[in-house]
């Protein structure tokens, strides 16, 4: 009976190591995983990725390829920034703010995905400390799939 406990219970001993790597790797699964395509020399560019790693996503970076990452998407130019993402089979363009995209993923609208033309000061990314405080209204795109947007989210402070 001795011997087949501590057999037991080195197997229980084994299997916790496992138990604990899995737990963590299902829990960095549940990251939606957002893909950017940059300028490898951009700022803003990080400082959205790091404001994206903040709020629950994970991200994977291409230091180049942003207008082609685009026009790849289908997403027209005049909807276009600085970097260029995938999140969920959606297009992110610009510097969407995370609980947008997570509000997207959410309701999984039938578009080709959202875009913050342009780089908006005070948009995520577009406000460090370099800007002063400084925050310009903007919104945030739903882009459908014929090219044409409605406004997704509004930020006029």
């Amino acid at each position: 009976m001795q011997r087949r406990t501590l057999l037991q219970a080195g197997l229980a001993a084994l299997a916790v190591p496992t138990a604990m790597t899995t737990a963590t790797l299902a829990l960095a699964q549940t990251k939606p995983l957002v893909e950017v395509w940059k300028d490898p020399n951009c700022g803003c560019c990080k400082d959205w990725m790091a404001h994206l790693e903040a709020n629950g996503f994970a991200v994977k970076a291409h230091d180049q390829g942003n207008t082609a990452a685009r026009r790849r998407l289908g997403l027209p130019d005049r909807y276009g920034s600085c970097h260029t993402a995938t999140v969920g089979g959606y297009v992110v363009e610009g510097h969407v703010p995370a609980a947008d995209i997570q509000r997207l993923l959410r309701d999984k609208p039938k578009a080709l995905g959202l875009s913050v033309p342009r780089m908006p000061i005070g948009s995520p990314g577009m406000d460090g400390p370099e800007y002063g405080g400084r925050k310009d209204p903007y919104d945030v795109l739903l882009v459908g799939q014929d090219g044409n947007a409605t406004v997704f989210a509004s930020y006029h402070r």
